[in-house]
């Protein structure tokens, strides 16, 4: 809806010619699969998949999508991107994994113990250049604050975060007092937190540091509200409350802007000025309007101004709106396919992965046998 190009820094750092650069490099290196971020455009996962073997993969399944190609192809190189705080901390945890016992690391991935962990680090692979500008934001500034300020709280971290935040939340999570993964992760730890605070019937405050962008806040909240609820309407609670930090910089939230458009008189608009906002959406992630990314300068292009914009074309008599009208990749990629096809099907792969939990075989013979030959 925004007139201007909506674009995504991680999008932008998988379509350079550094990443393309990244994966002929991994083109060399027989079996290799490529495990790319699904906040990516479709012309390079096409563009890929042509060059290596390509699955997507969210932030919820990318351990378990990495895990299990090791598990199931024999000295597999394994190549993530293009979000290098995301692979680093991977990889960050696959070593910690190393001196897990075989029975912490089974509960993670029941194929795998600290013999097969050690042996696949050698062969893991990521992007060094691609970052996510709004989880960039967990720099040094942040962790030095939680250290001083929050020591004593649950600590939660998003793989996309960088590394600092990333390895003090492991370091709590040692401790029962931390998660690192997915927003769903996150939102998991958060409740079953709250529950067990709830059982336990007496007064206590919870805080939790929230490792993510600022989008999440809403479906935490919704969460925390919906189990008061339901326990508040089945006995007599304590007094619990839960408090969610987000120290991140200020871009993270911002202040309401109202104009004289609104038709609101001058005290309800100085009111509502005084509001800090915290950007949010009901739930999931990724860049969608189901979840994440909003905090993201990006995201915010696609604006309420922006739609009303839209709306006020209506009825489109003239024509006027065929610029923002979706249309079909008809680009043919390198090989003389369609970008639409190509580019699906490691979506497809991915799909098929969370369906099954095993990586299909197609995949595993583009992997083998290289993407010239399918199998029958």
């Amino acid at each position: 809806m925004s007139s201007e190009q909506i674009g995504c820094s991680l999008a932008d750092a998988a379509s350079s010619s550094a990443y393309t650069h990244f994966l002929k490099a991994a083109s060399r290196s027989s079996p290799s699969l490529h495990v790319i971020y699904i906040n990516t455009s479709l012309e390079t996962k096409a563009r890929t998949h042509e060059l290596v073997p390509t699955i997507t993969c969210t932030s919820s399944n990318v351990v378990a999508t990495i895990l299990q190609a090791f598990s199931q192809i024999p000295d597999l190189n394994v190549w993530y991107g293009p979000d290098s705080y995301m692979g680093a901390n991977i990889a960050d945890l696959f070593k910690r994994m190393t001196i897990m016992s075989d029975e912490e690391i089974a509960e993670i991935h029941s194929d795998h113990n600290r013999e097969t962990i050690s042996s696949l680090l050698p062969r893991l692979h990521y992007y060094q250049n691609g970052n996510c500008i709004v989880h960039d934001m967990f720099g040094h500034e942040v962790v030095k604050k939680i250290k001083e300020e929050y020591c004593d709280a649950f600590l939660t971290a998003h793989f996309e975060v960088p590394g600092e935040m990333f390895s003090l939340s492991m370091e709590a999570k040692t401790r029962g007092m931390g998660v690192v993964g997915s927003t769903q992760n996150i939102l998991d730890f958060i409740k079953n937190h709250l529950k067990q605070a709830l059982d336990r019937n007496v007064d206590d405050h919870l805080q939790f540091v929230l490792g993510t962008e600022s989008g999440m806040i809403t479906s935490i909240v919704a969460a925390i509200r919906k189990l008061f609820d339901s326990y508040e309407s089945s006995k007599e609670c304590a007094s619990i409350e839960v408090e969610i930090v987000l120290p991140v910089s200020p871009d993270a939230v911002s202040k309401t802007s109202v104009d004289d458009s609104h038709n609101f008189c001058s005290s309800v608009i100085t009111d509502l000025e005084q509001i800090t906002i915290v950007p949010g959406v009901v739930s999931g992630e990724g860049c969608s309007i189901h979840g994440g990314c909003a905090s993201c300068p990006y995201m915010k292009m696609n604006s309420l101004g922006s739609l009303l914009n839209v709306c006020q074309q209506l009825p489109d008599e003239d024509n006027i709106l065929s610029v923002y009208r979706a249309s079909r990749l008809n680009a043919k990629t390198s090989h003389g396919k369609l970008v639409a096809e190509v580019g699906c099907e490691p979506i497809l792969h991915m799909r098929h992965f969370q369906a099954t939990k095993r990586l299909p075989d197609k995949l595993v013979y583009q992997v083998i046998h290289g993407n010239g030959r399918e199998s029958s």
